[in-house]
């Protein structure tokens, strides 16, 4: 289980893109939300669990994600908190009633102006159908990749070439055999056992074979 950091409300600038913190301050007070940022997770970027008995709204987003990526998780997590406020259980956790709120509250964000023009464009591309998470707005995801740290040099899969080998974040040492309609093709080493990779899973490339460099 990832660890978990609740912090003061003023240390969230060193999250979020510039001129952002008022307005995010003024969400998180208004619906008394208590935000953790924990350590990366594999599985997702954020999460919200609604209101009940003693509990605050509580949401949680990963403190690895660029300052873009942070915002658009929280922002997105937020929506899901308007939405219980209005609909409750009542409505589909992605449905019609929650785009119209992510919708609403990015439209406010873009206005003032906060991401950068190849970001900005890609939400205003996607808001007529906004998915579940930026991992299935497959451009959305590779501009804000653009903005990551590149400390460990990863790469998409999609960027890895046929014959190259390439290592999971688990470890598992993999060799890339070819792209398929959607998903590519690899091998995994030793066993030889072959699975399909989403275009955007992250990566690092490997400079030669694990055992014969």
């Amino acid at each position: 289980m990832a660890k978990t950091q609740r912090h003061p409300l003023s240390e969230l600038a060193q999250y979020l893109p510039d001129n952002t913190l008022a307005e995010v301050l003024a969400y998180l007070q208004k619906y008394k939300v208590q935000l953790t940022i924990t350590q990366a997770r594999r599985s997702i970027l954020g999460d919200y669990r609604n209101a009940h008995g003693h509990h605050a709204h509580r949401i949680s987003v990963n403190g690895n994600l660029n300052k873009y990526s942070f915002l658009i998780t929280l922002l997105h997590e937020l929506a899901h908190l308007v939405t219980y406020e209005y609909h409750r259980h009542r409505v589909a956790p992605h449905g019609r009633e929650w785009k119209n709120n992510y919708a609403a509250i990015l439209k406010d964000f873009l206005a003032r102006q906060v991401f950068p023009e190849d970001i900005a464009r890609e939400l205003n591309r996607s808001l007529h159908n906004l998915g579940a998470s930026s991992c299935s707005e497959p451009g959305l995801m590779r501009v804000l990749k653009n903005y990551d740290d590149d400390t460990y040099g990863l790469h998409l899969v999609e960027d890895v070439q046929p014959g190259q080998w390439f290592v999971t974040r688990d470890n598992k040492v993999f060799i890339m055999e070819k792209k398929m309609r959607t998903r590519y093709l690899c091998t995994a080493y030793p066993t030889g056992k072959q699975y399909l990779f989403n275009a955007l899973y992250e990566v690092k490339i490997l400079d030669s074979h694990p055992e014969f460099p």
